[in-house]
């Protein structure tokens, strides 16, 4: 395991992070606190140390898991949790991005955490009610305090987060270091605007769903059940030919669809950390074996091209030939660009 830098910040995660919405058995289909544990002490022992959880997840069981195993050794762990999600339903201000919801949320979280301080603290997603001078201000107020070290953002559109950015630049406040964001060879929408965007301002990426729920690592197409319905973009005609791809390099790597899967995305993306899940002690151990290969140029061309989206305006406008002429007076081939 390496490390890496998050964002433009100096603070050292580990390449692959381990996401812990497995851990506990309230939604139906997570571990048990003994199985948890083991997952836990695997990705540690593998020299693991960036954890990520939220306030949701498995009704909170998540977060208290995890105030138990890291209790021996808290400082040695890159401890990352969010608020915004509902921790009451019926009751509109125990949810969404505001002010009073982010300091109730963050002090819920650092008990059930039986901790002091969050390492990473995320804005879950974005409400569009909230304005955004509040949540910087909160968010900055929290790090001042000390019970945050950094801030992040989560399933929110670029232009919010860019707005964001810059503003908590002009006012000296905390910006965003880290974007968390759904991104696969299924899903590869984050290219039009969001990984651009985190490159320009130096964020890490740390992506969600990157073996697509599952559906790279070809079990659909062997007729197995899982936790994606039929009528899921996951598993339509074009996901399915996807996947079918991923399977056959991975026979022609002697590796495993996962570790295929995980690798494009970690090769694709410049400082990226992977969210990596699992229910089984297994899984995770396959995952973690990514870090032992890697996907040659021409079969990482070959899933590419198969999964390629159209950018669409402006992107595919300033890209066309003579848009680029026109804007280089018939130079754009004999200009290095070293910001691409």
């Amino acid at each position: 395991m390496k490390f890496k830098l998050l964002g433009k910040s100096g603070l050292r995660v580990s390449e692959i992070c381990l996401g812990t919405m497995t851990f506990g058995t309230e939604w139906g289909w997570g571990a048990d606190k003994h199985e948890s544990k083991k997952i836990f002490d695997m990705y540690a022992n593998a020299g693991g140390n960036f954890i990520d959880t939220a306030n949701r997840y498995t009704e909170g069981t998540s977060e208290k898991f995890l105030g138990d195993f890291i209790a021996s050794d808290r400082d040695h762990f890159v401890l990352a949790t969010k608020y915004t999600l509902m921790d009451r339903d019926g009751d509109p201000n125990y949810a969404g991005n505001h002010r009073k919801n982010m300091v109730r949320s963050l002090n819920e979280s650092l008990k059930r955490l039986n901790t002091d301080y969050i390492d990473l603290f995320w804005v879950h997603m974005w409400d569009f009610t909230t304005p955004v001078e509040e949540v910087m201000r909160g968010l900055d107020d929290l790090v001042r305090s000390g019970k945050v070290h950094y801030i992040g953002i989560s399933d929110t559109p670029a232009w919010v987060i860019s707005r964001a950015n810059m503003l908590a630049e002009l006012r000296g406040w905390s910006q965003f270091a880290a974007l968390q964001i759904e991104y696969s060879l299924l899903q590869r929408g984050a290219e039009r605007d969001l990984l651009p965007m985190a490159k320009a301002l130096d964020m890490a990426v740390t992506p969600w769903g990157v073996i697509g729920g599952g559906a790279l690592t070809g079990k659909y197409l062997r007729g197995e059940g899982g936790r994606v319905p039929e009528n899921s973009l996951r598993r339509n005609e074009r996901s399915q030919e996807i996947a079918q791809a991923v399977v056959e390099i991975a026979d022609e790597l002697g590796v495993t669809p996962t570790q295929v899967a995980i690798n494009w995305a970690r090769q694709r993306v410049s400082n990226v950390m992977p969210i990596i899940g699992a229910r089984r002690v297994e899984q995770l151990q396959d995952s973690l074996k990514s870090l032992d290969s890697t996907i040659p140029d021409e079969m990482m061309h070959r899933l590419n091209e198969l999964s390629k989206i159209e950018l669409g305006f402006p992107h595919d406008f300033l890209s066309s030939e003579g848009v680029k002429q026109s804007a280089f007076a018939g130079m754009y081939d004999q200009i290095i660009n070293h910001r691409l």
